[in-house]
């Protein structure tokens, strides 16, 4: 008999998976942000609109993730289907600088630690892919170049070749490490 007690008695444990509905939350939350990434990788409203459709199918299948990682995994997937989508492939190195920080002479005066829109989507593709992915998004160099495909230095020369295009057209620098 207190067995059959025993079974009744079980407790709930919360489920520690994100459901379909965390993940239709979390786009409600961040519609535009998330249409803002996927814009700025893809830096084609049609492709960013097709990218972010792909992702949401993507999270609401998904059903791994532990809830708490849920908006950094929404996120993610938008940043591998942008790459399947556009396939950014580094260019080959024009100099031998392989530095991270920029001079002070190339900084820009402004310091408000925002880019614009147009200069960014005037970046070639991976570099495009580098700066949104390491400056705006704190992807580290290493899982860049795993996402991209290529090595940590290709992912640091794109990422200075991005800091002096802002630098050179007047945007922030200072947020390069």
């Amino acid at each position: 008999m207190s067995e059959q007690a025993g079974n009744h008695v079980r407790r709930t444990k919360p489920n520690p998976f994100a459901t379909h509905e965390d993940f239709i939350r979390i786009v409600h939350e961040d519609m535009n942000g998330l249409y803002q990434l996927s814009f700025l990788l893809t830096g084609d409203h049609e492709k960013a609109e097709k990218c972010l459709v792909t992702g949401i199918e993507d999270c609401v299948k998904e059903n791994r993730v532990f809830r708490e990682w849920a908006r950094s995994w929404a996120k993610r997937v938008i940043v591998e289907n942008a790459i399947r989508e556009l396939k950014p492939r580094p260019s080959l190195p024009k100099s031998s600088r392989s530095a991270t920080v920029l001079p002070s002479s190339e900084r820009s005066s402004n310091s408000s630690g925002h880019f614009d829109l147009e200069t960014v989507l005037k970046l070639g593709d991976f570099e495009r892919f580098v700066f949104v992915m390491s400056v705006l998004e704190s992807y580290s160099h290493h899982e860049c170049a795993l996402l991209l495909g290529c090595s940590v230095l290709e992912i640091r020369q794109a990422r200075l070749k991005a800091l002096e295009e802002l630098a050179n057209s007047g945007e922030v620098a200072s947020l390069v490490t």
